[in-house]
């Protein structure tokens, strides 16, 4: 009951929480009507650092979102050069961060690790497609057994400063495994060939390492959707 009602934090976050509530105190030692401001952000800073367990499903073929937000594009874009993947367009599901999601990023498939490339960039609004291009981001490369390859880049947002990758080139990792974090606003784009069915849809709300984005073995059509 506790582990589900106090999920753990990230590593990465315990000193912005330390940080966070110093200055809580000393706020309340200089009046106490701002102390209280501090106690809100400090929650939401503990918030913003949950690192969830979940429960991620392991069948043969599925891909997962490799982060929680809004599905913000589904398109065809060329995966980013620096990871060496050629120049025909795959298909691109672009899931926004906002600074209440978790950020703590996951493995959507079981695979190898055959590079990963960090790139300076902007840190625009993240819900904008110009992001995938321009921002600071860190993109990894993955193979799977039967030789196909997906990519996932991790982006930084407006007020994002630092990506964290946790993984290392030649690693084999399997579907919902953490990956790193990004902090604070974000964008994870993911890239896989085109023919496989996918099942994401423009606004729909995205749960890292459970929903399932994709099925390489299905044989079925884009899916559409309305907003209720």
């Amino acid at each position: 009951m506790w582990r589900r009602a106090l999920p753990p934090i990230h590593p990465d976050g315990w000193r912005f929480i330390a940080i966070f509530a110093a200055v809580t105190l000393i706020l309340f030692w200089i009046a106490q009507p701002l102390g209280w401001l501090g106690v809100i952000a400090t929650i939401w800073c503990v918030t913003f650092f949950r690192n969830p367990w979940r429960v991620t499903p392991q069948r043969d073929g599925l891909v997962v979102a490799p982060a929680d937000g809004v599905v913000v594009a589904v398109d065809e874009a060329v995966p980013p050069p620096e990871l060496g993947m050629g120049d025909a367009p795959m298909r691109r599901i672009g899931i926004f961060l906002s600074i209440f999601d978790v950020h703590v990023n996951r493995v959507p498939t079981a695979a190898r690790v055959v590079k990963t490339a960090y790139r300076k960039g902007k840190f625009v609004n993240a819900a904008l497609d110009k992001a995938s291009e321009d921002n600071e981001r860190m993109a990894i490369r993955l193979a799977l057994p039967d030789g196909a390859e997906i990519a996932v880049v991790q982006i930084a947002g407006l007020i994002a400063r630092r990506i964290l990758c946790e993984l290392t080139e030649g690693q084999s990792v399997i579907a919902g495994q953490r990956l790193g974090l990004i902090r604070f606003g974000s964008r994870t784009d993911l890239y896989m060939p085109p023919s496989w069915s996918h099942f994401a849809i423009v606004g729909q709300r995205m749960v890292g390492g459970e929903t399932v984005l994709a099925d390489r073995l299905a044989n079925e059509s884009a899916r559409s959707g309305t907003v209720h």
